[in-house]
């Protein structure tokens, strides 16, 4: 319980908060997810539409998200940065993120799309919809609460994985992990931790809030498929 104390000490302390502060690491931390999770799913949700929608090329996208995430994050990152130059650590890191969204955003996408009511696409095509109004109409919709929990998924995953930015000098919440242990500063250590912790859980918070949006849209939209049919 010392060690919490000292932890919390360190994170309320006056220099926590002047010059570069706590919440300026807080904010380099969540600029690498945004920016990975934007980068991921600009590459993940159309893969995962086309996938999920045609049924082609499930098992590959199946290898691929479980490839992606058995990839050592840290030495991806070395090599990555090694190659491209310390110049250039911030490609490679984000490079190392997006790999590690992209299987959660995938497969979000793609089991949203596969776990439509199949009676709820059969309406829509006896509408008349094309296959492409039938994603975009139905499909995408109704599939919306998995793909935003890909998404959660991933965010949650990269704030946590994160923290190796600091071992390329890109600043975040790592930076007083590494500190902590390169200099045996356990307060600073074990602060920083708390302090991503505590992003953790405000991120998750807002996807939560999202998901919960997200079923109601889907639920709607639902509704509004099944009511359309029952008039023709």
């Amino acid at each position: 319980m010392r060690l919490f104390a000292d932890a919390w000490a360190w994170l309320t302390a006056p220099e926590q908060w002047t010059g570069t502060t706590v919440l300026d690491r807080a904010g380099e931390h969540l600029l690498y997810t945004l920016l990975a999770l934007v980068v991921s799913a600009a590459v993940a949700i159309p893969l995962g539409y086309a996938v999920g929608h045609t049924g082609r090329g499930r098992q590959l996208a199946v290898a691929l998200a479980g490839a992606g995430r058995a990839l050592p994050s840290l030495g991806l990152l070395t090599v990555l940065t090694l190659l491209v130059g310390v110049g250039d650590a911030a490609l490679a890191a984000t490079a190392v993120f997006v790999v590690l969204a992209v299987p959660s955003v995938l497969a979000g996408t793609y089991a949203g799309v596969e776990n439509v009511d199949g009676a709820v696409t059969d309406c829509a095509r006896a509408m008349g919809m094309t296959p492409w109004q039938v994603l975009t109409r139905v499909e995408a919709p109704l599939g919306l609460p998995l793909l935003v929990g890909g998404l959660r998924s991933a965010a949650l995953q990269v704030v946590a994985t994160a923290v190796l930015a600091a071992y390329v000098g890109l600043g975040g919440l790592g930076v007083y992990v590494q500190r902590g242990i390169a200099l045996r500063r356990y307060d600073e250590m074990l602060g920083g931790a708390i302090a991503i912790v505590a992003l953790a859980v405000v991120v998750d918070a807002v996807f939560a809030v999202l998901a919960r949006l997200a079923v109601r849209a889907a639920g709607e939209q639902g509704r509004l498929t099944l009511s359309t049919e029952g008039h023709r």
